[in-house]
């Protein structure tokens, strides 16, 4: 499905490159600009620099004179906006509308061929017009005592909302966990470390009390594995190593 993101009048550089930047974490790459402050955006110091390697974001992005321009191939739009508008779409939270959109559209051929979020001037917002062109209003779920957002930051939420509700991303295997060491091998290790423990002095062998059976079942808990069962015996080894060299 296509997904467009459309800055409308952006008049700050460095949110089109945290837009790009925010886009790619995501996977999305379709970006156009509407009338932006600067004509060469795309290719200013800091908007490169804020898109922190999402050059090939920036280098496909368009700039557009106006909103009509930047639709071709959409047919769902969600304007975002902190204040519904009267005679304006309805207002949602993104994760709300998106469950509704993707639950309607059960079927691959009833899902809309593209949808489009738009972004307005960070200074004056979406005008009235362009929201009541929208399928919906998204408003992202804020603090009602400060509800400002960054435009990028923005961005960045939509963008996570609508990868989840196509599926979001799997995430990297991680390398199992590695089986704990078997009995034999914590006892001869507690045994190794009981050795080292009465040769630096931190246990008395006539007066013990519970330091060893106390240790049995921190590591029980723990359930070390062999890897884990070695490092500790060559802590014990240094130890022993250690107190032999101070005693001499």
């Amino acid at each position: 499905m296509l997904t467009r993101f459309i800055l409308i009048q952006t008049s700050h550089a460095g949110n089109v490159g945290g837009t790009a930047r925010a886009m790619k974490t995501m996977g999305f790459d379709d970006l156009v600009l509407v009338a932006p402050r600067w004509a060469n955006v795309l290719r200013r110091e800091e908007t490169i620099q804020r898109a922190s390697g999402a050059n090939d974001v920036l280098a496909n992005a368009r700039i557009v004179e106006t909103l009509d321009e930047a639709l071709d191939g959409v047919d769902h739009l969600c304007a975002t906006a902190m204040t519904p508008r009267d005679f304006g779409p309805p207002t949602r939270a993104p994760r709300e509308h998106f469950a509704q959109l993707m639950g309607a559209a059960s079927t691959e051929a009833s899902r809309p061929g593209g949808i489009a979020f738009l972004f307005g001037s960070e200074r004056f917002g979406m005008r009235n017009e362009d929201v009541y062109r929208c399928h919906s209003c998204l408003s992202i779920p804020t603090d009602p005592k400060f509800g400002s957002l960054n435009l990028a930051a923005a961005v960045q939420l939509i963008a996570y909302d609508w990868r989840e509700a196509l599926g979001g991303f799997a995430l990297p295997a991680t390398t199992p966990e590695k089986p704990p060491a078997d009995a034999k091998a914590l006892a001869g290790m507690l045994a190794h470390l009981e050795q080292a423990l009465v040769a630096v002095d931190f246990l008395d062998p006539d007066a013990p009390k519970k330091l060893m059976p106390r240790l049995n079942q921190l590591f029980n808990r723990a359930a070390p594995s062999e890897e884990e069962i070695h490092i500790l015996r060559g802590v014990a080894k240094a130890m022993l190593r250690a107190a032999a060299a101070a005693k001499r």
